[in-house]
C-alpha cells in the first residue's frame, strides 16, 4: 500500500511520498536532498560518504597521523627537512696570494654512516645546483694549516651566489689566521639562500691563502672541510 500526502506532516508507513518536503521514501528507505539532525540522534552504522564531497574541513578538526596524499594548494605536503646534502674537498688546497674559486677535487661525503636526504645537490667545476626550489641553509667550514714560520697572516673563505646564472655576489665570509709555523685553525661561513628558480640560482665557494705553504686541509675519508646544504622550507 502507498500513501501520497501534500504537506510537511510526518507519516510512518511501509512506503510513502511527502511532496512538499522533497522526501521520497519507498519500503522504509528515505532519500533526502538535505537533512538537519542533532548528532545525538544519529545511531547505527553510517553509510559510506564519497571523499569527493568533503571539500572543506577546518584544520582544527583534522587530528591523528597524516598519511600520503595530503597536500597544500600547490600539491606539496611539508614533511620536515626534505633535502640535506654534504660535500667536501678531497685534497689539500694551497694558495698563491690571490683569491680563487674552488673548482676541483669535490666529492659528496661517502664516509660510512652518511646518507643524504632527497635528491641532493649537483656540482660542476665547483658550481652547485639545487634539486628543487626552496629556502636553503648553506654552511661551509674548512680546517687550515700553515708550514710557514715568522709571518702573521690570514686565510679567507667566501660563499658566492647568483640569481641569474651569470653574475655572482659574495654573501658570507669566514677568516682564519696563523701566527707561527705549524699552526692549525678553522674558518667558516653560512648563508640562507632563497632559491626561486633552480636553473638560475647557483652557489660556489672562493678561498684566499697568501702563501703556497699554507693549506685548506682536504681528505677523502673524513671531513677536514665540509660544505653542507639543508632545505629549510618552501620559497
Amino acid at each position: 500500500m502507498s500513501l501520497t500526502l501534500s504537506g510537511t506532516n510526518g507519516v510512518v508507513g511501509a512506503g510513502f511520498t511527502v511532496d512538499a518536503s522533497g522526501v521520497s521514501v519507498t519500503a522504509g528507505v528515505g532519500t533526502f536532498g538535505s537533512l538537519a539532525a542533532p548528532a545525538a540522534g544519529l545511531t547505527g552504522a553510517l553509510p559510506a560518504i564519497s571523499a569527493a564531497s568533503l571539500t572543506s574541513i577546518p584544520a582544527a578538526n583534522i587530528v591523528g597521523v597524516a598519511t600520503a596524499g595530503f597536500g597544500n594548494a600547490s600539491g606539496a605536503y611539508s614533511q620536515g627537512i626534505t633535502m640535506a646534502d654534504q660535500w667536501r674537498i678531497t685534497s689539500n688546497l694551497s694558495g698563491s696570494g690571490a683569491s680563487a674559486y674552488i673548482t676541483a677535487n669535490w666529492e659528496r661525503n661517502d664516509t660510512a654512516g652518511f646518507e643524504k636526504i632527497g635528491d641532493g645537490m649537483s656540482e660542476s667545476s665547483g658550481v652547485f645546483s639545487f634539486p628543487v626550489t626552496g629556502k636553503y641553509l648553506i654552511m661551509a667550514k674548512c680546517n687550515i694549516y700553515s708550514e710557514r714560520s715568522g709571518v702573521n697572516y690570514y686565510q679567507r673563505l667566501q660563499i658566492y651566489t647568483t640569481q641569474n646564472n651569470s653574475s655572482y655576489t659574495s654573501q658570507a665570509e669566514g677568516y682564519g689566521s696563523h701566527a707561527e709555523q705549524y699552526t692549525r685553525g678553522e674558518m667558516s661561513a653560512s648563508f640562507i639562500f632563497d632559491v626561486t628558480d633552480t636553473s638560475t640560482h647557483k652557489v660556489k665557494f672562493r678561498q684566499y691563502t697568501y702563501h703556497g705553504d699554507s693549506f685548506i686541509l682536504g681528505s677523502s675519508s673524513l671531513n677536514d672541510n665540509n660544505f653542507t646544504f639543508i632545505r629549510l622550507g618552501d620559497t
